[in-house]
């Protein structure tokens, strides 16, 4: 059963088209990656299922309703997001900025729940960012916030999660924690998750599912195998690579010209 739908959607900044009639639709439970090009529009387009702008045409179906119907604080229920990482203006800790996210199920007095603690706690825990709870975010590294931007989304509590490079200023082993943890929250929560991305192994290895959209507004949207072909990466990229397998696992490496095995041989 479709979550989210996407029909006929398009958009444009100014008179430019950076969305051209895009539909597809994604399956409760299942975690898809977009992936292209800068400028592709992929962080477009988790604004437009964000609901943070409005298509030019087109529409979008969140769990059987128009994006267009719901109220706020009732979107805030069905999606939580973790946007490319920013540094924060204003002076809030990490516990302050990951309860934030628990604003839509406060009472109507405005005050948290244990509940509510509960589930901080454990998504602070989840991201291994308890350690930083009373510190202010701007006391932390670029990876660091990301963490607590994730640890955020996951405290909201919501059925789908869209992630705008959710691996951005991570190290290798924080990349695929991350990862793991997403796909946990997928396999074991039920998770529909909606992922903009440039690392296209590690999509491969947990996604579902790909979008890929190129320059030139066209897509392709199918099981990884199938989307991240050699061919299709250099058409897409315009580089030219390498593919190989380790086990089950496919890979694939961009090849500069002054990469040594692209190097003319020496006298």
């Amino acid at each position: 059963m479709a979550i989210v739908e996407v029909k006929d959607l398009s958009y444009k900044y100014d008179k430019t088209p950076v969305i051209e009639n895009i539909s597809f639709q994604v399956n409760k439970g299942t975690f898809l990656a977009v992936a292209g090009p800068n400028g592709a529009g992929k962080s477009t387009l988790l604004k437009l299922l964000s609901s943070i702008i409005a298509p030019t045409m087109g529409t979008i179906i969140i769990d059987s309703e128009n994006i267009a119907d719901y109220k706020s604080h009732q979107l805030a229920k069905k999606i939580a997001v973790v946007r490319q990482e920013f540094v924060p203006v204003f002076g809030f800790t990490v516990l302050e900025t990951v309860m934030m996210a628990r604003t839509p199920y406060f009472s109507s007095g405005g005050f948290e729940s244990k509940t509510d603690r509960q589930i901080v706690n454990d998504a602070l825990k989840a991201t291994e960012t308890e350690q930083f709870a009373n510190r202010q975010l701007a006391q932390l590294s670029g990876g660091e916030r990301q963490r607590v931007f994730i640890a955020r989304a996951l405290a909201q509590n919501t059925p789908i999660l869209l992630l705008d490079e959710p691996t951005s200023y991570l190290d290798l082993r924080h990349q695929v924690q991350i990862y793991d943890l997403l796909k946990m929250m997928q396999v074991e929560k039920g998770k529909t998750i909606i992922s903009v991305t440039h690392d296209i192994n590690l999509a491969g290895q947990y996604c579902d599912e790909v979008l890929l959209i190129s320059e030139q507004t066209d897509y392709i949207i199918g099981p990884p195998k199938n989307i991240f072909s050699v061919e299709n990466l250099e058409k897409t990229f315009q580089v030219s690579g390498f593919s190989g397998k380790i086990g089950t696992e496919s890979f694939f490496l961009p090849l500069g010209k002054f990469a040594r095995d692209n190097q003319p041989p020496t006298a």
